[in-house]
Parts: structure tokens; C-alpha cells; sequence
């Protein structure tokens, strides 16, 4: 079989090494960012070991998701084949193995959790059960209406809870309840997006799609974007930290807001780490947000 488009360039001795690096998937390294959640929220006290172990954190974090998306691609590589976007992926193209794919990642997952025990154990229990969980959505959860799309955004809380526990930072309710409903808009949005893209053909790829219609998901989303715009203001008021936090509000709000924009005006919102490097607004928004708090907590706290 031939090498797809994007892998043609390749040198063919690095071939495999490339394809394992692809496989993980590093352009969705940046839904792992949300690790460094709690120590952006601990700047005015954080130090040089504290950066590092967020560092060591965010990379264990994008080492496990890796081996979930390595299991995904795995067990879905018959219907990624039918998917317009995903047949190029390398199980699904055939230029990668899928068994060589599956040791490989047995033993990053095994270096993964060993070196997350060394920093904290309750860090390392964190990751196995992200990849658990994610390991039961692959084989059965993702089939199950609505279930599906809290599992996805439960992915984004355990980034978050361990990103605190690595630096032994307590995060509070506020907080995770709004990284849940945040996780929540972008899960659904991803659904909205592949039914839009999939149109009739929605069933062949993803079953669960036949329960979902344009509809519901719209619906869910505008429960979902309250909620979480007064949840974050709540947070803002109530976290402990200065009340100046509540300037970010604005930020949060547009940020929502812009993204709404692109599901429904422009059709996108089936990768937020796609959207987050390609759309300027968004981008901006969030650099600016972390600035933001980033400055009010260091000087006005």
C-alpha cells in the first residue's frame, strides 16, 4: 500500500520512528496544557521544582492519552477507513502495524505509570485511571448516548486533578466543576461537528450518532454555556484568591462565544486543538486569559 500524502516525505529509515510520533497524536498535546491549570492558579508561590514537575506532568499526561489513542485507533481502524479525515491516520491507512502499535504502546504506558509513582503515587492512580476509563469507552462506553460525552470531558477533569496533585496543590470544587462543563461544550461540539461532516453515512462510522441529532446537541450546548460561564464567575468570587479575577469573565464569555461562532457559522468544532492553533481569535483569547490571571494574581493578590 502506498504511504499516504503525509507521510511521503519521511525518510524511509525513520519511517516507523515518525509513525509511532504521529500515532500519538501530537497536535491534541494541547488538550494536556490543562495541567498546568493549577499551577498558573499557584504562580505567586510557585518555584523552579513545582515548573518542573508541571513539565514532567504534562508530558506523562501526553504519553498515557497517546496510548489511549493508540487503543482507539486500534479498535476503530475499520471505521476510520470509512471517515474522510481519519483513513489517513497510520493503523487506518495500513502503513503502521497495529500490533507493533499496541507493544509500543504497553511499554509507555508501563514507563509512564512507573515514573508518575515516583512523583506521586496518587498521580500515577490518576493516569490509570484516565486510561481505564478511556480503555472502557473504546470498547463499550462510546456507544452509550450522552455517557459518551462525559466520559470525553472527564478526561479533561483528571488533567486537571492531576496537574494539582503533582505540585500538592488542593484545587477546589468551583474549579473542576468548571473544567467539567467546559470539557462538556467541547465534547459536544465535537459530536455536532461529525454529524455535520458524516451527514447520512453518521451510523457507519460512529453508531452512537444515530441517537444524537443537531437538535439535542445544540440544546445540550446552550445548557451547557450557561452554566459554565455563571459557574466560572462563582469561582471567580469564591476561590480563595483576590475578586480581581472577575476581569477575566470577559475573557471567558468572548472565548465561549467565538467558539459557538465556528460550530455554527463556519462548521467547525471537531478538533479544539485544531480550532486553538488555526483560529487567531481564539488563540489570542486564551494566551490572553492566562496573562491575565497570571498578572492578577502575582501583583494584585
Amino acid at each position: 500500500m502506498e504511504l499516504p500524502k503525509q507521510y511521503v516525505d519521511l525518510p524511509l529509515k525513520k519511517n516507523v520512528l515518525a509513525l509511532f510520533i504521529i500515532q500519538l497524536r501530537p497536535k491534541q498535546w494541547t488538550k494536556n496544557l490543562l495541567v498546568f491549570a493549577a499551577l498558573l492558579f499557584s504562580l505567586k508561590y510557585a518555584n523552579f521544582y513545582m515548573f518542573s514537575k508541571a513539565i514532567v506532568a504534562f508530558f506523562l499526561f501526553c504519553f498515557v492519552s497517546g496510548c489511549v489513542y493508540i487503543l482507539n485507533d486500534f479498535v476503530d481502524r475499520e471505521a476510520d477507513r470509512k471517515h474522510p479525515e481519519k483513513k489517513y491516520r497510520p493503523m487506518a491507512s495500513g502503513v503502521l502495524n497495529p500490533y507493533i502499535a499496541i507493544l509500543f504502546g504497553v511499554v509507555l504506558l508501563a514507563f509512564s505509570l512507573i515514573v508518575a509513582y515516583y512523583f506521586n503515587p496518587l498521580f500515577s492512580l490518576v493516569l490509570c485511571i484516565y486510561f481505564t476509563l478511556n480503555v472502557a469507552y473504546s470498547f463499550r462506553l462510546k456507544h452509550i448516548v450522552i455517557l459518551d460525552i462525559m466520559i470525553i470531558a472527564s478526561g479533561f477533569v483528571f488533567r486537571a486533578i492531576g496537574g494539582g496533585l503533582v505540585i500538592n496543590v488542593p484545587l477546589t470544587p468551583w474549579f473542576l466543576l468548571c473544567t467539567m462543563l467546559l470539557a462538556l461544550f467541547l465534547a459536544i461540539s465535537k459530536r455536532r461537528h461529525e454529524l455535520y461532516l458524516l451527514e447520512n453515512s453518521r451510523g457507519k462510522h460512529r453508531k452512537v450518532l444515530e441517537q444524537y441529532s443537531s437538535q439535542l446537541l445544540n440544546q445540550l450546548n446552550s445548557i451547557v454555556t450557561t452554566a459554565t460561564i455563571i459557574s466560572y464567575a462563582l469561582f471567580t468570587f469564591t476561590s480563595g484568591h483576590t475578586i480581581y479575577l472577575m476581569w477575566t469573565i470577559p475573557l471567558v464569555i468572548y472565548g465561549i462565544f467565538r467558539y459557538l461562532y465556528l460550530i455554527h457559522m463556519k462548521d467547525k468544532g471537531g478538533s479544539p486543538e485544531k480550532v486553538l492553533l488555526e483560529d487567531k481569535h481564539i488563540l489570542l483569547t486564551v494566551l490572553l486569559y492566562g496573562i491575565s490571571v497570571a498578572g492578577i494574581l502575582f501583583f494584585l493578590e
